[in-house]
């Protein structure tokens, strides 16, 4: 039997994402996010409070990074998820990371994470307090290939766990997309 627990946001895996922008002035900052994914082939699209700076610095630049939150740097991660860039203007050299600006898009690429989605905005909806960016590249560290693919098993992706409020490392492989349900036709 199910237990009911009501509407919740509770969704599993929930990713954890670092949106990087640039403040009028240059000034790098970065937000964790969770409630985000891609959007379409083309897109992602993440939901964003408009009270952050990141919304702010978004609709000013036009352009945003996602960079893929990652077991080695969870403390800076969560660090920038916990404390605004509206007070703290010197957040991201307090979290240890170190910024390049993205050769595509006018925002930080945060060189401790190792893959990262560089955005054009294509719209902030007030209302419902949707990003919706267009993918201008993708580019991970070369660490992080396997035969020159993204290998989640270098990368070591975290997921948000929205109910017991914990980050958990994904890594194991359980079954061959696209091959493991053959067995039933």
């Amino acid at each position: 039997m199910k237990k009911d627990f009501g509407k919740q946001t509770f969704l599993y895996p929930m990713p954890v994402l670092i949106i990087g922008t640039y403040s009028e002035d240059g000034t790098p900052d970065a937000m964790n996010a969770a409630w985000g994914g891609i959007y379409n082939d083309k897109q992602i699209c993440i939901c964003l409070d408009k009270s952050h700076k990141t919304v702010a610095n978004v609709k000013a630049k036009k352009a945003f990074t996602v960079s893929v939150a990652d077991a080695e740097n969870i403390t800076a991660c969560d660090y920038v998820g916990i404390e605004s860039g509206n007070d703290v203007k010197n957040k991201i050299e307090k979290a240890g990371f170190k910024v390049t600006k993205s050769r595509f898009v006018d925002a930080p690429v945060f060189d401790n994470l190792k893959m990262v989605l560089e955005c054009e905005m294509v719209s902030y909806d007030d209302k419902t307090e949707q990003l919706i960016g267009n993918i201008i590249n993708v580019c991970a560290e070369e660490a992080v290939l396997t035969d020159g693919k993204i290998d989640p098993s270098k990368l070591h992706p975290v997921t948000y766990d929205p109910v017991n409020h914990n980050y958990i490392q994904l890594e194991e492989v359980v079954a061959k997309a696209f091959d493991i349900g053959k067995k039933l036709k």
